[in-house]
């Protein structure tokens, strides 16, 4: 009898769940890492194809877009070895196929422009190390002439309120879960932009790496990447609750000791993924450039009013979530009042693990709508992490609504700084902001003042 006592106190339950947490992200990485680490070397196929190209337009005096014929175009390999040229057709559209995945760099040929166009940034041509992944269609942007602005700067404050949006909204959905983990438990979680980047990550593994398809479609194959990403962030949350935090909750730990262990894996995680991955870039197929559409005082990619309405919808459904059902009114509960909440029969330790499961899968999802608009790397969910940090304060802590309307604001605020701040501190923009509103409202716009002493 003493001895089971003893191994049962050195074998504890929560030591396994750990182990299996870490074993799911190697086994992620050990499948995923050579799609970014060998993508220069790794050679093509008989069934492989890749290229590269792109739609070379202008617009005339009445601010009509039309496309530029008989331009000349000149791929090189990272040796310095021309591969193809090719001569953009009646409209605009060029295309170079290529050996294999690679580094390469295009040439625009600017004797052979129209007369009366120019490069609007000539010392960007040539562009060079375009990584092309395999079985991809890299398309490259030339921008021409002159940057259009109008006198009242009218279209540019709409073009960067609609960026805002955007952004603002993907915050939002990364920092729900953010907010309600510190709602419920207290804990201020540095390492939830690290479930941002493997959501992300997972997306490009099936999407780029596996390339799997239902039907042969690209777009299956993101949204089936997509679900993975949720699924998988969810399961990992669930695992780091139940043998990480859990555990220390059990153990009485305080708050600024899980605050360390957190910033620990934080650490861990990314480290472990800039080890395996690399410090190269990638994007998901096809998604890199997209086609516009002209709404007047502004343009939007296809790819980003998905992402805006998309985005938009799964926060509406979260709202409702948290205001009609029943596991979304014991979040609230406890988040408002865990001891009355648990007086009252809510079992408070089943809501916090199911707001782990959920505020993971939000930031894997969040994750994926980020790689949509940004290059996919080992640190992007770190640089959202403040960010993230910024829109929960702001709306009040532990609050979910407050997440969105803080975040939101903050995505505003970020892109419409450019208008008076350089493009490279734009995120200046929220923390002031965020400085601002809390100088009038320290317990932010929806949260509750409390009594201290």
């Amino acid at each position: 009898m003493p001895k089971s006592n003893l191994t049962s106190r050195a074998r504890p339950p929560g030591l396994r769940i750990v182990l299996g947490v870490v074993a799911a992200l190697l086994t992620l990485l050990s499948i995923s890492g050579p799609a970014l680490a060998q993508e220069d070397d790794a050679p093509a196929d008989d069934a492989s194809s890749e290229s590269i190209g792109g739609t070379l337009q202008t617009r005339d005096e009445e601010g009509e877009q039309i496309a530029l014929e008989g331009v000349t175009f000149v791929v090189t390999d990272s040796d310095g070895n021309e591969v193809g040229t090719a001569v953009s057709d009646a409209e605009g559209n060029w295309r170079v196929d290529l050996p294999g995945p690679g580094l390469y760099s295009v040439e625009l040929v600017e004797d052979t422009l129209p007369e009366g166009n120019s490069l609007r940034n000539p010392d960007n041509n040539p562009l060079s190390d375009i990584s092309v992944q395999p079985n991809t269609n890299k398309n490259t942007l030339f921008p021409l002439g002159e940057r259009q602005s109008s006198g009242d700067n009218t279209n540019r404050v709409a073009q960067l309120t609609v960026d805002g949006l955007k952004l603002g909204l993907i915050i939002a959905i990364c920092a729900i879960g953010l907010s309600l983990i510190y709602g419920t438990t207290g804990l201020t979680n540095f390492a939830h932009g690290e479930m941002v980047t493997i959501g992300a990550m997972t997306a490009y593994v099936v999407n780029v790496t596996w390339q799997v398809s239902w039907f042969g479609s690209w777009m299956s194959s993101l949204v089936f990447g997509a679900l993975v990403a949720i699924v998988f962030t969810g399961f990992l949350g669930y695992l780091f609750n139940e043998g990480v935090w859990k555990p220390l909750r059990k153990k009485g730990a305080s708050l600024i000791a899980a605050l360390v262990v957190s910033i620990g894996f934080s650490i861990l995680i990314r480290y472990v993924l800039l080890y395996q991955f690399g410090g190269r870039a990638g994007f998901y197929r096809d998604f890199r450039i997209g086609e516009p559409i002209d709404f007047g005082i502004f343009t939007i990619l296809r790819k980003d009013l998905f992402i805006i309405v998309f985005t938009a919808l799964v926060l509406v459904g979260v709202g409702l979530a948290l205001q009609k059902t029943r596991a979304g009114k014991a979040m609230r509960a406890v988040a408002d009042n865990r001891d009355l909440a648990e007086s009252s029969g809510i079992d408070v330790e089943k809501v916090i693990r199911l707001v782990w499961i959920v505020g993971s899968a939000l930031a894997g999802l969040g994750g994926v709508m980020f790689g949509l608009t940004e290059n996919i790397n080992w640190e992007m969910g770190f640089r959202l992490l403040l960010l993230m940090f910024a829109g929960v304060t702001l709306g009040g802590l532990g609050t979910a609504y407050g997440a969105l309307l803080g975040s939101i604001i903050a995505g505003l605020f970020i892109q419409l700084s450019t208008l008076i701040l350089p493009g490279d501190v734009k995120n200046v923009g929220a923390l002031v902001a965020l400085i601002l509103i809390l100088l009038v409202r320290p317990q932010g716009l929806l949260g509750r003042a409390e009594r201290i002493g």
